[in-house]
Order: C-alpha cells, then structure tokens, then sequence
C-alpha cells in the first residue's frame, strides 16, 4: 500500500490566534521529548462523528462528511506536516453492522495498520446516547481483542454533540460525570483495566457550527472550555503517560499461532521426563546390575 501523501499543515492556520498558539505549543513540547510524529487511530461505532471529529483537529475538510454517507467506506489516513513534526490521523469505518460487530471492517482496519504505530487511541461516542448497552461492551472487546489490552493505555475517550442541555435538570458537568462513568466502565471491564477513571481521559467535542465562542473566538463547550486546545493537550499528555505504543505487526493482526501454543511445555515435559521417568528406569536397571554382581560373588 503506498504511502499517504504528507501535505503541510496549513489548516492549523483557520483556527483563531490563541488555538494556534496552544497547538504549537503542544508540538514543540512532543519535539522537546524526541517525538517528532505521532499518529492516532479512531475508532467507535457509525454515525458518531469520527470524521467530522477528524477535520475539526486538523481545521480543514481532510475527509469526506455527507448527510447521506456518515463515513468513510474504509480507513484514511491523513498527514500533515509542521515545523518538522508529522502528525498522522487514522479515520475508520464504523464497527457495528445489523446491531453487531462487522467483523469485516474490523479486519479491513487492521490490516490497514498493518506496519504502522498507533501512538494513541480516540474511542468515539455521542454524549446524548444516554445509555450504555451490551453492544458497547462487544465493540470494546472487539478492540481489545484486536490490538491487545495496552492500547487503551493510549486511549482516550471522546464524546460529541456535546453542545446539549442535559436531561431531567441536571448541570452539564453532572451529567458529563455520570455519562464518561456509565462509559469508562464498559472499557474497563472489557480492557481489564482497575481504576479506569484515572487511566483513560475523556474528552467532549462538539463539531457543529452552533458551538458557541469565547472572547478570543475559540469554539468553546457549555462548561467553558475550549474544545480543539483541550484534545490535542490531552492527547500530548497520553503520549508523555509512560506506556508504549502500539506496533501493528503481522502477530498482533494474525493473533498467536496455534502451533507456538503449548511450545513452552516441552522442555518442561522433558525435564519431567528425565529426572522422574529415565532416571527412575535408570535406578532400577543400577539395583539390577548391583544384584547380580552380588548373586555372581555368592
């Protein structure tokens, strides 16, 4: 598969004064730590805006959103290049087809990555899908199962339409609260992963044009914050978090194989073998001999 064309980031340039200095900012402490590209993966369910997610961090239209196709049929990826550090950003296809998992794109991801360093993880949801079901759980464990459970050590979770009123009047940082908790442990559970709430960051997006602004015209959030600096500062502190990144490689799509199952039992049984079976024979057959110089002698 040829390479992604790698174009320089100008989008960053249509963000306001402030968002650009955030965002270089947040570059140059990557550059300072030796990180001088990094590429994140995203990833969740269809029709949760991972695209339009896609092109609001890269502040220009890199993939394609329509009313009438949600997504991308396959993965994209995009590349863009700053001050000499390239920032790659995965978009996927939705994983859940007829109420279940699609296998399918599931593989078509991973051999996608096939090669490639999935340096953090963006889990999209909706913040107004007020509930949290046994097909969250499934997308979870499809994940887990696909790239191991470490990659959630890279993962953050992020939720969009965040510009809402919650429901049955509750403020918006309660309700934001009970939503990444209903969340969070599902992705736990199915990552195994103790104490989640303070390993996995949740972040809140809103990609549409009624996100209000702030005085120095950045899109802002009902709490206050200002969403696109938010995002790339937590994913600059995911990637400076100590865990390892995730290297897709032929194993890791393939999964073990079957015939390396059980290989490190050998030496084991072998062991076993000589110590309690060759060595009892071996005692017997000395008595036996020792008996018969004893016998000859009589």
């Amino acid at each position: 598969m040829a390479s992604p064309l790698i174009r320089e980031w100008t989008g960053i340039q249509q963000f306001p004064p402030a968002t650009q200095t955030t965002l270089i900012e947040l570059l140059a402490q990557l550059k300072e730590k030796d990180v001088s590209e990094l590429t994140i993966l995203v990833m969740g369910k269809g029709g949760v805006g991972k695209s339009s997610t896609v092109n609001s961090i890269i502040g220009e239209r890199a993939v394609t959103v329509s009313a009438f196709q949600s997504e991308n049929p396959r993965p994209v990826m995009v590349s863009r290049l700053r001050s000499g550090f390239t920032f790659n950003i995965i978009d996927t296809p939705g994983l859940v087809e007829g109420g279940y998992v699609n296998d399918q794109a599931l593989e078509m991801i991973k051999r996608f990555l096939l090669n490639k360093t999935i340096d953090v993880l963006l889990y999209v949801d909706r913040l107004d899908a007020y509930r949290v079901d046994n097909l969250d759980r499934q997308i979870v464990n499809a994940i887990t199962d696909s790239f191991g459970k470490d990659i959630w050590r890279r993962g953050i979770v992020v939720l969009t339409h965040a510009q809402l009123s919650p429901p049955d009047g509750l403020g918006y940082d309660e309700f934001f609260s009970r939503r990444s908790e209903a969340l969070l442990k599902v992705v736990g559970l199915g990552a195994k992963i103790k104490k989640i709430q303070d390993a996995i960051p949740v972040v809140l997006v809103e990609n549409s044009g009624r996100c209000t602004k702030n005085d120095s015209d950045e899109k802002i959030l009902p709490n206050g914050v200002a969403w696109i600096p938010n995002v790339v500062k937590t994913i600059t502190e995911v990637v400076s978090n100590g865990s390892k990144s995730i290297f897709v490689d032929k194993k890791l799509i393939d999964g073990p194989n079957p015939n390396e199952k059980g290989k490190w039992f050998i030496p084991l049984i072998a062991a076993f073998q000589y110590f309690f079976i060759v060595g009892h024979y071996q005692n017997l057959i000395k008595k036996d001999i020792a008996a018969e110089k004893e016998s000859s002698k009589s």
